[in-house]
């Protein structure tokens, strides 16, 4: 089997092994490949069966083009990129990794909205400068340092991540309102209940983002649903970019609608020099990483083998189509 990777390095700069794709065919790995590029897709395609993308986009033009294609995995939870009626059509299964960063993407979300509380980073590299050492106080602070007990967090996606952010959470002494597609009665306590997303706007401290990015969802927050929520909310989005409108988030933070922001992700990555959250006040942006703990690459690859070599003998899993 014809094996290629199209995108390899963001997953493994080097530091972990391809062996076990190595053992499954004859494989070819670029390290990168151009998204808007899709004469150069379909030719680095070329006769492969097997094509692995994290966010190279798999349109309909790539799939109708490149005859050859019988499994295409994603070595990532978001499948966004593949056109999933295009496959379907071909009977290609598109498969992706649903569970590989659960532990790491809530830790970061956590970590996202510590450092918005407490500003860690900040009050360190002021210490260093000296500004402590020529306080006439014991102690000083820049900004308000907010304790997260007894406040509201909504929860917007309540699968597997959702789920362990909204458990730090609670570990924190928040209370819980969750959103999802699916209620989910089972998880339900005294602190933690389902909310349609009018409520959660309305009665949530924090929000934190964990919803696949769907028709649905794009845009998901705007101006307008930014209008129903609190004054002075913090919003995290550690899940998918275009899930919010950044021109509307900026102009909340801009005016204080929006206290603060935490944000691994933006619409458009790499984000644009003239994006108005780098300009923002409040906002936390980090470059996509929320995922990329080395434990975190290591399992997805393992995940990734694993779905490959379960299309090898016949038998598919995680399939999304």
């Amino acid at each position: 089997m014809k094996i290629v990777i199209l995108d390899g390095y963001i997953k493994n700069p080097g530091d972990l092994s391809w062996s076990r794709y190595e053992e499954l065919g004859d494989l070819t790995i670029y390290d990168r490949t151009q998204a808007e590029d899709i004469k150069l897709i379909i030719e680095r395609i070329g006769d492969a069966e097997a094509v692995l993308v994290s966010s190279v986009p798999l349109n309909r033009e790539v799939i109708e083009n490149c005859t050859t294609i019988r499994y295409i995995g994603v070595l990532s939870t978001g499948y966004d990129g593949v056109d999933i009626k295009a496959a379907r059509e071909r009977n290609i299964p598109v498969c992706n990794i649903p569970t590989y960063g659960t532990n790491s993407v809530s830790q970061f979300t956590i970590a996202l909205l510590l450092e918005i509380c407490n500003r860690v980073g900040h009050h360190d590299e002021a210490v260093k400068a000296g500004r402590w050492g020529q306080q006439p106080d014991f102690c000083f602070w820049d900004y308000p340092l907010i304790e997260l007990s007894g406040k509201t967090m909504g929860v917007i996606g309540f699968g597997r991540i959702g789920q362990q952010t909204a458990a730090a959470a609670a570990a924190l002494g928040m209370k819980l309102l969750y959103n999802d597609g699916f209620r989910k009665p089972e998880l339900e306590t005294e602190n933690c209940r389902f909310a349609d997303r009018d409520e959660l706007f309305e009665k949530s401290d924090v929000i934190a983002l964990h919803c696949p990015l769907f028709p649905d969802t794009k845009g998901l927050i705007n101006r307008n649903t930014i209008a129903k929520m609190k004054d002075g909310v913090i919003l995290l989005n550690s899940s998918r970019g275009a899930l919010v409108v950044d021109e509307d988030l900026a102009e909340a933070l801009n005016s204080g609608k929006v206290y603060a922001a935490g944000l691994d992700v933006v619409s458009e990555e790499p984000i644009s020099m003239d994006n108005p959250l780098l300009s923002a006040p409040n906002c936390i942006i980090t470059p996509h990483i929320a995922w990329a703990a080395k434990e975190s690459r290591a399992k997805l690859l393992d995940l990734g083998a694993d779905n490959l070599a379960a299309f090898a003998a016949g038998n598919p899993v995680n399939q999304v189509n």
